[in-house]
Order: C-alpha cells, then sequence, then structure tokens
C-alpha cells in the first residue's frame, strides 16, 4: 500500500513527459511539460524533501514554464507556426543513441547512490538552516539566478517584438 502513491507519480509524471514529446502542439507540450514538474515535485514531497518539492513548485512549475510559456507565444505569429511538423523514421532511429546514453548514465547515478557500507547517518538539516544558507553566505548566488531568470524573459519580448518600420 505504501508503494500505491508512488506508483500513481510515476505514471503521472512519466505519462505526461511522454505525451508532452509526442504531442505536435507546442502548447499543449509545455502544458504537460508543467504537469510533469509538478509530478517531480510530488515524488519529492513523497520522499519527505518537503524544501525541495516547493523549490521545484516555485522554479519550474512556477518561473520557468511562464518563461516557457511566453517565449512560445511571443515570438510564434500564428496559430499554424504552433504545430509541429509530423516525425519521420531518421529522427526515432537517431534519438536512440542519445537516449541509451542518458539511460545509462541514469542508472550508473542511482545505483552509485546506494552505498556497499553503511557511512553514518545523514546530516541533519532544516529547512531554517537551507534559508539561512541561502541568505547569508550564498545571497549572491541566488540574486544572480534571479537576474538571470529576469534577463531571459526580457530577451525574449525584444526578440519577439515586432520591429519598427520607422
Amino acid at each position: 500500500m505504501i508503494l500505491l502513491p508512488l506508483i500513481f507519480i510515476m505514471l503521472l509524471t512519466l505519462g505526461s513527459a511522454a505525451a508532452a514529446m509526442m504531442l505536435r502542439n507546442l502548447i499543449h507540450s509545455a502544458l504537460l511539460l508543467i504537469l510533469s514538474w509538478a509530478g517531480i515535485a510530488a515524488f519529492y514531497l513523497w520522499a519527505g524533501a518537503e524544501f525541495v518539492a516547493f523549490a521545484q513548485i516555485l522554479v519550474y512549475v512556477g518561473a520557468v514554464s511562464m518563461i516557457v510559456l511566453f517565449a512560445v507565444l511571443l515570438t510564434r505569429r500564428s496559430r499554424a507556426e504552433l504545430d509541429i511538423p509530423p516525425p519521420n523514421i531518421t529522427r526515432g532511429i537517431f534519438a536512440i543513441f542519445p537516449a541509451t546514453l542518458i539511460a545509462g548514465l541514469l542508472i550508473g547515478a542511482i545505483l552509485g547512490a546506494f552505498p556497499l557500507s553503511n557511512a553514518g547517518p545523514a546530516p541533519e538539516l532544516t529547512v531554517k538552516d537551507v534559508g539561512q544558507l541561502l541568505m547569508g553566505p550564498h545571497t549572491a548566488a541566488l540574486l544572480v539566478v534571479g537576474v538571470l531568470l529576469t534577463v531571459t524573459l526580457l530577451g525574449a519580448i525584444v526578440i519577439a517584438s515586432p520591429e519598427s518600420k520607422d
């Protein structure tokens, strides 16, 4: 019974990611990508990493998804341009190599995460400690990331704005 929520989260995340890859409408793909990011956040909540889950919601589901949607909506001129042409067989064949490579890397990382010997207990880190680190020694990095996301959004607006005839 404990694995039932995990199976549901897994099906939600992988199903929405697969559907996002297969759809030909870019807006629908972006919305399904947001759903898969929310599924990853649900996995973090299930695993007990509340801070990482809320950071996932704020950063990916909130900020990055809005940047993706703005970029798609501001750079397209008509509804006909939102449809992606149907895939051909060569794209599928060329996708097998990187997919196999990434799967191997992920499997290696997962197997490497479980040590063969007991290394001792994990360090205790609370949300308050992470907040103090972000607002203490890592404040500059946090501000740089915020400025970078803002500049990215403004760049998308500038690129998408129509050129003046003057």
